[in-house]
């Protein structure tokens, strides 16, 4: 507990339960270690601020670090991703039945999603829509533009939902952005990955930000 600082400290007292307030300090401490590790900076030295939609970016010494990062936890699982180089989003899911899925599927999801699982049942179906879902809220959150994104106006290719692993996407907002997404899940969890696709040649630096 003692990485954390003030702010981090007061989101961790808004936890009523002791089980999520847990895992937010775990998570919260891995973040801190991994980058200053990267950065080679003390942790007092590391610092947190946020761009016009609520996604957070890293400080050191009060400057913007030259790092995008995003953070991800769901019950037992935690996912951190750091790069040097664009934006990045993350997003883990447990794998577990939703008595709501449903109407989830109706509002979450584009029309050639919804019916794709409509195609399936039962354990089948919720792994697909976790599946989906994590690579929609990974693409969201590497975007950082909030509620600007609605996931019912772009899909998943098809051949994520076939078991590809890897695919190149573009969202509604900014489409000359190209994404590379990534499905990390497993029978335990769903996760996903997404990174901006920049040139190689393209420069370093710009706005760090994280999530």
């Amino acid at each position: 507990m003692t990485w954390l600082d003030g702010p981090e400290q007061a989101r961790r007292r808004q936890f009523a339960r002791s089980e999520p307030r847990r895992e937010f300090t775990l998570c919260r401490a891995a973040l801190r270690a991994l980058l200053c590790r990267e950065l080679d900076s003390g942790n007092e030295e590391l610092s947190f601020g946020a761009s016009e939609h609520g996604k957070p970016f890293a400080l050191v010494g009060g400057l913007p670090a030259p790092v995008s990062f995003n953070v991800s936890h769901s019950g037992r699982h935690g996912l951190i991703a750091i790069t040097p180089r664009g934006r990045i989003g993350v997003d883990v899911e447990d794998r577990k039945a939703r008595r709501d899925m449903d109407d989830d599927i109706r509002l979450l999801f584009a029309p050639g999603e919804q019916a794709g699982l409509a195609s399936v049942e039962g354990s089948s179906k919720a792994d697909l829509f976790y599946s989906l879902w994590t690579m929609k809220e990974a693409l969201v959150k590497a975007a950082g533009v909030g509620l600007r994104i609605d996931t019912t106006s772009f899909e998943i290719p098809p051949a994520m939902s076939r078991g590809a692993n890897r695919c190149l996407v573009r969202l509604p907002v900014a489409p000359s952005v190209r994404w590379r997404l990534e499905n990390l899940g497993n029978r335990r969890y769903a996760a996903a990955l997404a990174v901006e696709d920049l040139p190689a040649d393209a420069a370093d630096g710009g706005e760090p930000q994280g999530a």
